[in-house]
């Protein structure tokens, strides 16, 4: 290269930077835990970077490509969504934006089984008794009983990647599926599982004989006794089935008393302040967040609540957090590799340059017909 590429990443992604060192990149890390501001994100940007690495905390609009409309190259974001990039305006200054797609997906989708676990079998409040000193004697059914999942009916709200995932899990603990999908349905994935399910069976490896189909939403949040949501945030005007507050007062309402609520997908998908409502009402028996409406969680959120704390689980927007998913730097296996190699992709016109090839850039109808 005869003049030194030069990215300022946002935030360190570990081991996977160095295969920009290694290529002579002149590199920049905000040092610090916490998102940068956004006045320094434009000041970088403004001083004639090529590419930028983005988290989902950065929010990356029209300012930030104005700035940049001379010199910046690539956004490659480490997440899979994008909800901080403002698509309408990386289009129209033409600059290609990535994500890591599908490298998360077994991480996600085995978190929100094991959150599904967690509230089933009350663990907090039963971790919380004992630590409060105030397990006092062991009885059948006291102080408080949970439940299985096992043979138990489990709505999957989306039938992406993660979604999927999510099936094949369950079934593994002969669960019973409603599967709704407002944009795609995947009947071939669906009709496999069924097979697999009737073959396990048949050979003695569970009593019952399990069950998976699609369905609509209203059947499948009020026949369902947990409910797994896997869907991408999509507002009114962005799509013929929009997703924001799919969760809200009048679907909540549908749910059977029993019924507990896991989200690992985007906050926005539920409206917080009917769930709270919800949980203190007791319309729904539970739910477990990873993901929420603004980020990080409001002090005053109404889901911290006291009230409603032993049904209410909370997580930091964890469910990819695992060693290989986040930081490995195969493209293959970890996020932080795949976004370096989005970032490259982009940077040294990999695929003969033509963007619309490239595999992690989202933006790709800016370029030309999409892949």
């Amino acid at each position: 290269m005869s003049q030194r590429v030069r990215v300022f990443a946002t935030c360190d992604i570990g081991d996977s930077l160095n295969i920009l060192r290694s290529k002579g990149y002149d590199l920049e890390v905000y040092p610090h835990p916490e998102a940068p501001p956004k006045s320094l994100i434009i000041e970088r940007v403004k001083s004639g970077i090529d590419g930028m690495i983005t988290t989902l905390r950065d929010s990356i609009d029209a300012e930030v490509f104005e700035a940049g409309k001379d010199t910046l190259r690539v956004v490659a974001q480490i997440a899979v969504g994008f909800d901080n990039i403002s698509r309408a305006d990386a289009n129209r200054f033409k600059i290609p934006f990535t994500h890591t797609a599908d490298v998360l997906t077994e991480a996600t989708a085995e978190f929100a089984f094991f959150l599904m676990g967690v509230l089933a079998r009350k663990m907090w409040p039963a971790e919380d008794l004992l630590r409060d000193n105030r397990w006092g004697y062991w009885h059948p059914y006291l102080p408080f009983l949970g439940d299985e999942v096992t043979g138990k009916t489990i709505a999957i709200i989306g039938t992406g990647r993660i979604g999927l995932a999510m099936i094949k899990k369950c079934s593994g603990f002969d669960m019973n599926m409603l599967c709704f999908d407002p944009a795609y349905e995947n009947h071939e994935y669906i009709k496999a599982i069924q097979e697999i399910n009737n073959l396990r069976h048949q050979r003695g490896m569970c009593r019952e004989k399990t069950w998976i189909r699609y369905t609509s939403l209203q059947e499948a949040l009020g026949n369902s006794d947990y409910i797994s949501l896997h869907v991408p945030l999509l507002r009114e005007g962005e799509s013929k089935t929009p997703t924001y507050h799919l969760i809200n007062e009048t679907t909540l309402r549908m749910m059977k008393p029993s019924a507990m609520l896991i989200n690992t997908s985007r906050g926005p998908v539920v409206d917080e302040n009917a769930l709270a409502r919800a949980l203190r009402e007791n319309w729904i028996a539970g739910a477990a967040l990873d993901v929420y409406e603004k980020e990080p969680l409001p002090a005053d959120s109404p889901l911290r609540d006291p009230a409603i704390a032993d049904r209410c689980r909370l997580l930091p927007h964890f469910a990819s957090a695992s060693r290989i998913t986040r930081l490995s730097s195969d493209p293959d296996k970890g996020m932080a590799g795949r976004c370096v190699q989005g970032l490259i992709d982009v940077l040294e016109g990999n695929y003969g340059g033509d963007i619309t090839q490239m595999p992690y850039v989202v933006n790709k109808e800016a370029f030309g017909t999409r892949s």
